[in-house]
């Protein structure tokens, strides 16, 4: 079989094969709602790597290579749609607020920590989603949890973990 390249001049892989040491992503959301310093919800959940996560990210590995700029994945949107996630999800159902996030890193986790200040986000919450922009974009993963009311006054803090593995 033939390599075949990309637009970058990077080389297309062949389908992957079965491997025990394969990396795999695995997505962890954590939302806290509070109330002055009272706690007032916690959801935590799972939720689906993104097809066109996966491409963003394979294509950020390549030009990282070629020493090239991508926008990193450290937006955390938040949105009011409760329809399940899947892989071929590229956006949210309906985005009410989007933040800049805070990156830590630790023994293959990717970390992602934004903070939904008071009047920011104000609704009904059920989705979460990882970006590489601060509008569009392409979206690494969404999750999908049960309700989270952030009223007017409160504030919302979201973490978003991929584990490689």
């Amino acid at each position: 079989m033939k390599n075949q390249y990309d637009e970058n001049g990077c080389l297309i892989p062949p389908p992957p094969k079965q491997n025990p040491h394969d990396v795999k992503l695995v997505g962890k959301w954590r939302s806290v709602l509070e109330r002055g310093s009272q706690v007032l919800e916690v959801r935590e959940g799972y939720n689906v790597i993104t097809t066109s996560g996966l491409h963003a990210l394979a294509d950020y590995l390549c030009s990282a290579a070629a020493s090239a700029t991508q926008n990193p994945f450290y937006y955390i949107a938040i949105g009011s749609d409760s329809t399940a996630e899947a892989a071929t999800d590229t956006a949210l159902g309906t985005e009410l607020s989007r933040h800049t996030g805070t990156v830590t890193a630790f023994t293959a986790v990717y970390q992602v920590t934004a903070t939904f200040a008071s009047g920011s986000g104000t609704g009904s919450i059920y989705e979460y989603g990882l970006f590489n922009a601060n509008a569009d974009g392409k979206m690494l993963s969404r999750d999908t949890e049960g309700l989270i009311t952030k009223g007017a006054n409160d504030t919302l803090t979201v973490t978003a973990q991929i584990t490689l593995s």
